[in-house]
């Protein structure tokens, strides 16, 4: 039986903070499927499709070395809907600081009540990816600032891409 894992996020763009998460639940599953969120709420740097082509290119290899299969939808509405309609066993996430342990356990507390049989698996940030975050990515690329430390270098050229003329 195989183990299917489920992380979902923005990935808005997908940061150097996402692939550690990444490479670190490649070793808790056999598939790990990145669920890009959809929220009608916010304006999107990247369409949902560049953000899957992105998310492939930057990891799809990183995982295959590690015998695991990445897969990438979108989805909306709820996490545990997505994770069910994937065959999920898992969910993925990472943290950062004391605020985000804070925050994903609520998050945590509410899926596992409405979705039993799916559990949350917290992984820590490894040290030097804590301070990234797509947020600050976006801000700084915006202002023609240099990103590269923060995100795999496709990501890079796809927002240096954007920003040109």
């Amino acid at each position: 039986m195989s183990r299917v894992a489920l992380y979902t996020g923005s990935f808005d763009p997908l940061t150097l903070g996402h692939v550690d998460v990444i490479l670190s639940a490649a070793a808790l599953c056999d598939r790990l499927i990145i669920a890009i969120g959809h929220h009608a709420s916010k304006t999107a740097l990247f369409s949902p499709e560049e953000r899957a082509a992105l998310i492939e290119a930057s990891c799809g290899a990183l995982l295959a070395k590690r015998n695991c299969q990445l897969a990438v939808v979108s989805f909306d509405g709820l996490a545990v809907e997505a994770a069910r309609a994937q065959g999920a066993s898992l969910f993925v996430r990472g943290l950062r600081n004391g605020s985000d342990l804070d925050y994903e356990m609520q998050m945590a507390g509410m899926n596992r009540t409405m979705a039993p049989d799916v559990q949350t698996v917290f992984v820590a940030a490894s040290p030097g990816f804590g301070h990234i975050t797509a947020t600050l990515v976006r801000q700084i690329a915006q202002m023609d600032g240099d990103v590269s430390p923060f995100v795999p270098p496709q990501v890079a050229a796809a927002l240096r891409a954007r920003r040109q003329p």
